[in-house]
């Protein structure tokens, strides 16, 4: 991942690992499937993060109940909502529903829907090329 760097100076705690995460894992459910490349970027955040599967059970043991954790720094939410929609875009697809709760993040973080637009629209030209 391109932010890996970056991303470990603001997740430095295991609780913001797992936030991060955690956001990660909502955003990839979110069309109640996850196919392989969802899965294997999940994967791959998981390893960079150095989560163990016993760190994240309590995640996936608790699917229907989890809700967005918004991190404090203005940066970080940034990052976090890149990395949210390069999940999105894993599969080459944007569904409604993974729309819906980029958009939700978008909004929790104070972004308008515009800057969702422009950042999906930027890191899906990237996939293509």
């Amino acid at each position: 991942m391109e932010n890996h760097k970056t991303l470990d100076s603001f997740l430095d705690t295991k609780e913001k690992k797992l936030a991060f995460f955690q956001n990660m894992v909502l955003v990839a459910i979110a069309d109640k499937y996850i196919d392989e490349m969802e899965s294997d970027f999940l994967l791959s955040i998981g390893q960079q993060l150095e989560l163990s599967e016993e760190d994240t059970r309590p995640i996936s043991d608790n699917l229907s109940s989890l809700s967005f954790i918004i991190p404090k720094d203005g940066l970080q939410k940034t990052l976090e909502l890149q990395a949210l929609v390069m999940m999105v875009l894993q599969d080459g697809e944007v569904e409604e529903r993974e729309y819906s709760l980029c958009l939700e993040y978008t909004r929790q973080i104070g972004y308008s829907k515009e800057i969702l637009d422009e950042l999906i629209a930027k890191l899906g030209s990237r996939r293509v090329q």
